[in-house]
């Protein structure tokens, strides 16, 4: 109990003064970062929207933790948004929405599609946007987001958060899915050529669901890139995993170039035979999917993965030619790599 009543006033005074800082984010020294509440976006009416005068993100709060907008201002959205799903909110059915959204791995039912169609908590301090989700009722966990636009480049920092508020320890990978809209095509690398003669081990695992199937045109396996390609025409589902390590996963469509990094780490064990980066594509969407290492939680602890994410317009198309992506991408990714985490 508060003893001192200068105490209570102090805080009041916090309270106000966080409120208005958080309006105001021009108080935080970044002056390029707009950040905006009540932003109807696609029937939800209460998404928060950050932007560096540049790109821009809209994050929904009526349902999530999502990711529903990623994007050059005034350009296309990167993400896919269910049609049947966009605005609603509610009831005990998982939804697919769309998106970039936050999963259990591995994939199982009814753990990985606990329903997110709740109102979620955010707060913003002028750099970041924190989202955080009631605990999910089936599972014990809580899921989080710390979103950081940069004020200076076309990047952005996505942490991802699981919290176990179970009595027990539980064992999961944390999972980051991003839907992204139709057109275009994911390109992942392969590793390096190394001869024999100097490296007799594998280079990493290459996994394929039951769905899938090894001559679907849609995947095109080549020397340095494994591409997935979204194509209306062919609208079963098809998923390819492997272990990245190489640390990036690209997708381009209608000339952005949407760049995710993330960790690799050669002593961690990762879900799915073995897989930190996996895709998924049907007739709707494609998916850019990454994933942290399998861990046991103990009670009241947490895991963490982060992703960071580029968007690049390009004045040329990327096509399936390797050449092309050679000399398109990689200058991009090397850069991206070379800089921050």
């Amino acid at each position: 109990m508060m003893k001192n009543p200068f105490s209570i006033l102090a805080i009041i005074s916090f309270l106000t003064y966080s409120a208005t800082w958080a309006q105001n984010p021009t108080n935080t020294g970044s002056e390029k970062i707009i950040f905006q509440e009540k932003v109807n976006f696609e029937n939800w009416p209460n998404c928060v929207k950050l932007s560096n005068g540049n790109i821009e993100l809209i994050v929904t709060t009526d349902i999530g933790p999502r990711i529903i907008r990623f994007g050059f201002v005034n350009g296309p959205n990167i993400m896919y948004v269910s049609p049947t799903d966009k605005g609603k909110t509610g009831g005990n059915d998982w939804r697919l929405y769309g998106g970039q959204r936050f999963w259990h791995g591995p994939e199982a039912a009814p753990r990985s599609y606990s329903p997110d169609n709740s109102k979620i908590k955010y707060a913003w301090n002028g750099t970041t946007l924190k989202l955080v989700q009631d605990v999910e009722p089936t599972t014990g966990i809580v899921k989080e987001m710390e979103i950081t636009l940069s004020a200076t480049a076309n990047e952005v920092t996505v942490l991802h958060r699981m919290i176990n508020k179970n009595l027990w320890a539980v064992e999961l990978a944390p999972w980051a899915i991003a839907s992204c809209a139709a057109g275009g095509h994911v390109i992942v690398p392969q590793e390096p050529y190394i001869d024999s003669s100097q490296y007799f081990l594998p280079a990493r695992p290459i996994v394929i669901w039951y769905e899938g199937l090894m001559a679907d045109p849609r995947i095109i396996w080549g020397n340095k890139y494994i591409q997935v390609k979204h194509d209306s025409v062919h609208t079963g589902s098809q998923k390819i995993g492997l272990l990245n390590k190489q640390r990036w996963g690209a997708y381009w469509n209608n000339n952005n170039l949407f760049i995710k990094k993330f960790s690799f780490d050669p002593n961690a064990q990762y879900t799915d035979y073995g897989c930190n980066n996996e895709v998924y594509v049907n007739g709707d969407f494609i998916e850019l999917e990454t994933l942290g290492p399998f861990v046991k939680i103990a009670p009241q602890d947490k895991t963490e993965h982060t992703e960071h994410w580029l968007l690049s317009r390009l004045g040329e198309t990327i096509n399936e030619d390797e050449i092309t992506i050679e000399k398109v991408l990689t200058p991009i990714v090397k850069t991206f790599l070379e800089t921050g985490k």
